[in-house]
């Protein structure tokens, strides 16, 4: 297979608080050393680009010296945490920006998908928009033509197809934005995770679709996602960012094992059924809060649970102020980062007391019987300390489900019953 992208040392700087790349006095100094023939001075300044760390320099690097090469045909996945890098990259491939130092060498027509609304012009209807995306690709109206019906009854907006796209939902214009992208025969097609404003149908439908372009026509897609279920069930290659640097590339298995596996050595983990979360970096005060957890089962501190058995977890918090709408929410995510408990006590119509200021604690009693498989879960908790006051402590610790045998009947449940629930079943003869 013929390489199609080759990426040689791309870097990117910003300078913060800014517009644009610096101020007049650095654009005069920029000029006056190349016509000197001398290097940008600004080059050599910048810090990496770590979200969570207070920099002392005005310039950041968004992605320092990266590397990599795409074959025709390939799909290759992008992942990292926000702020890696990832949409930085896409948008230098889409050529909607420009790197700061390094080359970028391209083969073919592109089609990119970055954000709600990429490429089309709110005043014109989508049927417009559809033959005009086509033309700024190099298609003849005669090759759009072919492919209109096919594109709108992609999208499912038959009805609006004559409507101005700023009447669209954004459901509606990421559908029709998508098929166009996809159908019109590009090279590579470009998709950032602008596919999680859609239904889940739809997403099913769009993931079926790059499937298609990338198996039966041959052609290269570049995705990014935060869902390593879809991440792993389209794409071949996968490659790592971390605070703008390449951290892994390889095949997509183990890039996201690797992904996993490197935020997991975060120090996160309970010891002895309990953590200390005030140090936790989403703190928003030492003071008040959710101070520490404990996870429990029957009773006895542990770090991991065994199915079929109910778990609690123990929220110790303080509050120095008093709390007008109390609220607390809990996320428990699997290694693939898909959620399957996310709920919070107002939710479910549960009031929480609370006194006015002081220490209190909450008890959340999980039923582990509905955990879909053994493996590591993560857990995010969200505190209310007043109306528009959030804690949000993403990865505030993690656990593991243990495989067992859940029926006593000799054989363990193990993570190859992938998202069993482990129903109360009977199996009889009926005759």
């Amino acid at each position: 297979m013929s390489t199609v992208i080759k990426v040689e040392n791309i870097s990117k700087q910003y300078r913060l608080g800014q517009v644009g790349t610096g101020s007049l006095a650095h654009d005069i100094n920029r000029t006056w050393q190349r016509l000197r023939r001398k290097e940008d001075p600004y080059l050599k300044v910048g810090e990496t680009n770590d979200r969570s760390v207070k920099g002392q320099s005005n310039y950041v690097w968004a992605l320092k010296d990266i590397n990599f090469e795409v074959k025709q045909g390939e799909v290759l996945g992008i992942i990292g945490r926000n702020g890696a890098g990832k949409s930085t990259l896409l948008k230098i491939l889409s050529r909607t920006t420009t790197p700061t130092t390094g080359s970028i060498k391209i083969k073919g027509r592109i089609a990119s998908l970055l954000e709600v609304g990429t490429g089309f012009h709110p005043e014109l209807s989508g049927r417009e928009n559809i033959f005009l995306n086509g033309a700024i690709m190099g298609m003849t109206r005669a090759e759009i033509k072919k492919k209109f019906d096919e594109i709108v009854d992609f999208a499912g907006v038959e009805r609006y197809i004559d409507t101005p796209v700023k009447r669209y939902s954004s459901g509606m214009y990421v559908r029709l934005a998508f098929g166009v992208a996809a159908h019109l025969e590009p090279d590579i097609l470009i998709v950032d995770e602008v596919l999680a404003v859609g239904d889940a149908e739809f997403q099913k439908k769009a993931l079926g679709k790059m499937k298609d372009v990338s198996n039966q026509d041959g052609r290269t897609v570049i995705f990014v996602s935060h869902n390593m279920g879809s991440i792993k069930q389209l794409c071949t290659q996968g490659i790592v960012l971390s605070n703008g640097n390449i951290y892994y590339t390889g095949p997509i298995q183990e890039a996201v094992g690797s992904y996993t596996s490197f935020y997991s050595t975060k120090p996160n983990n309970l010891e002895q059924g309990f953590i200390n979360l005030r140090d936790h970096p989403n703190k928003i005060s030492k003071d008040e809060g959710i101070q520490s957890v404990q996870l429990l089962s029957n009773g006895n501190p542990v770090n991991q649970i065994i199915p079929g058995e109910d778990f609690t977890l123990l929220i110790n918090y303080a509050i120095k102020r008093q709390v007008n709408f109390p609220e607390l929410g809990i996320v428990i995510k699997d290694s693939n980062d898909d959620s399957f408990i996310g709920l919070n006590n107002n939710l479910v119509g549960q009031k929480i007391s609370l006194v006015n200021k002081g220490e209190g604690q909450v008890k959340i009693v999980i039923p582990a019987v509905n955990i879909y498989m053994p493996g590591e879960y993560t857990v995010n908790l969200y505190f209310a300390l007043a109306d528009e006051d959030y804690e949000c402590l993403y990865e505030a610790f993690k656990f593991k489900i243990i495989e067992t045998d859940v029926y006593d009947s000799g054989q363990l449940m193990g993570s190859e019953w992938n998202r069993i629930y482990y129903p109360d079943i009977k199996f009889e003869n009926a005759g």
